[in-house]
């Protein structure tokens, strides 16, 4: 039986190796799409051998599948550790949906081709990951979600707001925003992009009194 601390740098190695086979898999079917893309391709992207992917991954699907948790799994992990200082600070939730929108926009910089991969798959209804796909997704939305009914409750913002609408509204906004700012507007800086959507969100959210 392994040492603890054996147990552990082994399960440190393993980790590792799934988040090249993970930036790999982004990158490259980012580029060429998923059914064009090969486990050989990812395997010799990542710098390992062809077996350590199935030794990790049971299939190129499974390995895909476990990409979207991951990311998605850090994008509301940013979004939640981006909301819980303003109240710790006594801001409004006004200012934690604002930071929640700044986190968005930093996530998506850092991980472009993942985003461009996520907002793709949503549109699809035929892959075998769909549930999985909704249930992360629903994830993210829902941290937003508990920031929106928590300022319903403290009279921050009108009951007749709809919240699970809004709340997938504003995750939209930002992935759809930031999509075009990384695409169309890549001269523009994050802080300009955070700013003009800062200020869509004081009217819209905000206003609703």
């Amino acid at each position: 039986m392994e040492s603890s601390s054996a147990a552990s740098g082994g399960s440190t190695r393993r980790e590792a190796t799934r988040q090249k086979l993970y930036e790999a898999a982004v990158t490259l079917i980012a580029e060429q799409g998923f059914s064009a893309t090969t486990v050989d391709e990812i395997a010799e992207r990542a710098g390992v051998a062809k077996g350590t992917v199935y030794y990790n991954f049971a299939s190129k699907s499974v390995l895909f599948e476990e990409l979207l948790r991951h990311g998605v799994g850090l994008l509301t992990a940013s979004l939640r550790e981006a909301a819980e200082p303003t109240a710790r600070e006594g801001g409004t939730k006004v200012d934690a949906l604002d930071a929640m929108i700044r986190a968005g926009l930093v996530f998506i910089d850092r991980y472009p081709a993942f985003t461009q991969l996520y907002v793709a798959e949503l549109w699809r209804t035929n892959r075998a990951w769909q549930s999985t796909l909704m249930v992360v997704r629903q994830q993210a939305v829902a941290v937003v979600e508990d920031v929106l009914r928590a300022g319903v409750a403290g009279g921050e913002f009108s009951d007749e707001i709809d919240v699970p609408l809004t709340a997938a509204a504003l995750v939209g906004m930002v992935l759809v925003a930031a999509l075009d700012w990384k695409s169309f507007q890549p001269e523009r800086s994050l802080d300009d992009v955070h700013a003009a959507l800062s200020r869509l969100l004081q009217g819209r959210v905000s206003g609703c009194r």
